[in-house]
């Protein structure tokens, strides 16, 4: 199930939504490139990419992705419901890029990402930010930055949600079967 609480952590075990997008911010202030362009992987990273923006020191220009159609397990999960439209309003030949998300699970979705960002242009790098590592890698991905790492079960997700007033929270509720699974 979750790891230990931290201090910082709500009732369900997970840490505080605003107070690890601070952390990961911090971590990442000094570190990335003063040029990077940010990425943010639909829907939680996109969220979570327009935050980083307004918060992280210099201009990062905003972009988004949908994987959907890049995924290697499309066949298997289907079409989710909403999919969404890939706006990079920036050159990716020769950028740097901070790819953002925000739960690395399998490694799946961020792998769909880089495939799907090649198709735009050679990047001179690629880095990963995350919100949340829950481990249980299925590929050879690992973030740069990373707010917090939390361990949960395998038939349970970990959800970021944005409120109306423009606070996330962070959730843990059970995967769903795809159809014939």
């Amino acid at each position: 199930m979750i790891s230990a609480p931290a201090p910082d952590q709500s009732g369900d075990g997970l840490p505080e939504a605003e107070a690890t997008i601070a952390a990961l911010a911090e971590k990442m202030g000094a570190a990335i490139a003063y040029d990077a362009k940010l990425v943010g992987i639909y829907s939680g990273g996109a969220w979570l990419a327009e935050r980083l923006a307004e918060i992280l020191p210099g201009e990062h220009p905003v972009g988004f992705i949908d994987v959907s159609f890049y995924r290697d397990d499309f066949g298997k999960k289907g079409l989710r419901a909403k999919v969404a439209t890939t706006t990079l309003p920036f050159e990716i030949g020769n950028s740097r890029i901070v790819l953002v998300d925000d739960v690395l699970y399998t490694g799946r979705s961020v792998r769909a990402a880089i495939n799907e960002l090649f198709d735009y242009g050679r990047p001179e790098s690629i880095e990963l930010a995350v919100l949340i590592d829950r481990g249980g890698r299925e590929l050879p991905i690992e973030a740069a930055y990373v707010g917090a790492r939390v361990a949960v079960a395998r038939d349970s997700s970990i959800v970021l949600q944005r409120h109306l007033d423009g606070r996330f929270e962070l959730s843990v509720e059970p995967i769903e079967s795809a159809p014939g699974a």
